[in-house]
């Protein structure tokens, strides 16, 4: 039993000292992070969960009572849980409405659609009382050429200093990626669906 005793409290007093590293590596990284600014978020990959990630943020900054908006590109007129929810705490949505391109099957009208969504978003990156932005699927715009990437970029950089944007969807531009300041890939692992298992209200939509 003494010698139990005895390992157990070897063991702890190495944690120790490992968790006081830690906590100093943690401080000094903390201290070292003084600069206040919005920041542009990137949620890219082919795995699921981009679009819950972005509405979790809008979720967190309106549970702190902070001016946030939403345009979701792609998306077309089916339910959307999370937009029932912040819809109802005021969080004002512009939807393409469109749908996916393979049901559309009209270019022209894709187009039409995302440029009068770009519009709404060109606004909001204007809006100096807006803390944050989500632009849903928005990747897919870029890389089908239904906006132009230039124009774009420069509305992002040129956004308040305060605004935080968070753009989502897979295959994110280099050219986007490289002006972010956090970017994640999402990658799947496995995926329900391709075992043949219905998508789930209130789960996946």
């Amino acid at each position: 039993m003494t010698d139990q005793k005895d390992e157990n409290a070897r063991l702890n007093e190495e944690h120790k000292i490992r968790m006081q590293k830690t906590q100093a590596e943690v401080r000094e990284r903390v201290k070292a992070a003084q600069e206040e600014r919005g920041t542009l978020i990137v949620l890219t990959g082919d795995g699921k969960g981009k679009s819950t990630s972005g509405f979790g943020t809008v979720a967190r900054a309106v549970g702190y009572d902070m001016s946030t908006a939403v345009v979701q590109f792609v998306k077309g007129t089916w339910p959307c849980g999370e937009r029932d929810l912040l819809k109802k705490l005021g969080v004002p949505f512009h939807v393409m409405g469109t749908g996916f391109t393979w049901d559309t099957q009209d270019r022209e009208k894709d187009i039409a659609a995302a440029r009068e969504a770009w519009k709404t978003c060109a606004e909001h990156l204007q809006n100096p009382d807006l803390h944050l932005l989500l632009m849903d699927e928005l990747t897919y715009m870029l890389n089908y050429g239904y906006l132009d990437t230039d124009e774009v970029l420069s509305a992002l950089q040129a956004r308040p200093v305060n605004q935080t944007v968070v753009i989502t969807g897979r295959g994110a531009q280099q050219s986007l990626i490289d002006i972010a300041d956090t970017v994640s890939e999402v990658k799947p692992l496995k995926h329900a669906f391709e075992a043949g298992i219905k998508a789930r209200k209130g789960v996946d939509w």
